[in-house]
This record gives C-alpha cells, sequence and structure tokens, in this order.
C-alpha cells in the first residue's frame, strides 16, 4: 500500500512515519506534506491507498479537504489523526472513518491499517468524504467548538448556560456544574453566535442561553434569574431590547 501524511507539526510527521514504519508493513511507500495544499497536490500525484490527514492545521483544517475535490472520483481512505475528543469524533465514527487520538497508539494505528487493508481487498470504494461533510454540517448546527488544553470539544448549545467575562478570557458555564475557562472574549463567542436567536447577550460581561432562564426580576433593575440560581444584571440601555426579544421568542 501507499500512503501519505499530512500534518503542519514536523515532530507529529516524524513520529508517526516511524510507528508506520514499524508496524505497518503493507505500507510500502510512505510520504509526508505539511500543509493541505502541498498535501492534496501529493495526493493526485501518487494516488496513496491512505491519507493521514491532521484536523487542526494553519491555513487549511484538514476536514476541508473536499473541497479540492469536487466533482472527482475519491478513491483513497483517510484516517484522521487528532487531538479532537472521542465524544466529539462520534459523528467521523458513524460516518465509516477511521480517527488515531494523539499521541498516537500503535495498536490503533495497525487497527486502522488493516481496516483500510479489508477495505481495498474488496475493491469498495471509499465515497465517505460525502459522509464526514453531512457529520459535521449536522455538527455544527446545534454544538459550539472550543478550544481547550487537550483539543477541542464540542459542546451542545443546550448543556449552555451562560457564558461570563473574565478579562481576555470567558468562562463557560455549562448545565452539568461545570465551568470552561477559554481563551477567547466574550465579544468572540457574540460575534460567533450572533445567528443562534437562542443566546443574548443583556450585559456586556454576560451572555446567556436563554431557554435557562427562570425569572425575570425587578428591583433597583431588571434581572435576570437562571435555572442554575444565577442572577443576570440586565444593562439599562439593554431593557427595551431585552424585553423585545422575549415576546417574539416566547
Amino acid at each position: 500500500m501507499k500512503a501519505i501524511i499530512i500534518d503542519d507539526e514536523k515532530k507529529a510527521r516524524s513520529v508517526l512515519s516511524t510507528l508506520i514504519k514499524q508496524e505497518c508493513k503493507d505500507i510500502k511507500e510512505l510520504y509526508q506534506e505539511s500543509n493541505l495544499i502541498s498535501g492534496v497536490k501529493k495526493i493526485k500525484e501518487i494516488k496513496p491507498d491512505i491519507v493521514f490527514l491532521d484536523i487542526e492545521m494553519p491555513q487549511h483544517s484538514g476536514l476541508e479537504i473536499l473541497d479540492f475535490f469536487k466533482g472527482e472520483k475519491i478513491d483513497f481512505n483517510i484516517v484522521f489523526t487528532t487531538a479532537y475528543n472521542q465524544y466529539a469524533l462520534k459523528a467521523l465514527k458513524m460516518a465509516a472513518i477511521d480517527y488515531l487520538l494523539k499521541p498516537i497508539d500503535e495498536q490503533e494505528l495497525k487497527q486502522a491499517v488493516t481496516k483500510v487493508k479489508m477495505v481495498l481487498e474488496s475493491k469498495k470504494t471509499n465515497t465517505s468524504l460525502q459522509k464526514i461533510e453531512r457529520a459535521f454540517e449536522f455538527m455544527a448546527s446545534n454544538r459550539l467548538a472550543i478550544e481547550v488544553p487537550k483539543g477541542v470539544r464540542f459542546i451542545s448549545y443546550d448543556d449552555i448556560i451562560y457564558f461570563e467575562a473574565d478579562g481576555v478570557y470567558t468562562k463557560l458555564h455549562l448545565q452539568n456544574g461545570k465551568t470552561e475557562l477559554i481563551c477567547k472574549t466574550l465579544k468572540y463567542f457574540s460575534e460567533q453566535l450572533s445567528n443562534k436567536p437562542i443566546f443574548y447577550r443583556p450585559h456586556r460581561s454576560y451572555l446567556i442561553n436563554v431557554n435557562h432562564m427562570s425569572k425575570l426580576e425587578k428591583k433597583d433593575n431588571y434581572f435576570i434569574v437562571l435555572k442554575n440560581k444565577k442572577t443576570i444584571p440586565i444593562a439599562r440601555d439593554k431593557k427595551e431590547a431585552f424585553l423585545k426579544m422575549v415576546e417574539q421568542l416566547f
């Protein structure tokens, strides 16, 4: 078999290359590229059986590979190499695509290569890229991707109670009582979720999921009480817009 590794990290390419040479004797030719553009060019040139593809790369994510093969036959098998957690990758699993979590386990690598070998021997054509696209479109439709120290988590909008500004960071408060500290500003999330009507910013320090509102209180000013008992102030200049939003949504 013929394979190519596409990963922007030199060390990651080197480690995977060494494992493949040691553990996967069926792979006779192995190539490496450091970005998706050069990787796609090499794929079209050498026509590999396996593409070991990193997801998180500068300029172009590995998930964009489909964009470079519009209208072309997909005759290679993808094995994603990624730091995404297993929960996030259920969509890839359902799409019949293999993946290897970094740091890569040699047994999982061997199993992935064996699976590709079986596909090749059965002479099936890999049409799974379309499935990947549909799977990630579904995930993106009701989940938020956030960067965490060990990779990326996909969190359902329903599980998010509210976002809280913390300087140049944001605290994400979840329904299970846990909090994630994210290296992004609240403004970033406010802009990212501006087309999602369930999220509303009643105050410069907070972005809430309106589905988690419990009641509206009026003292000296208006306050939102969330289902977790957290009280969120409504800025004076946001009061009219908030009441209008509630009227429209409920």
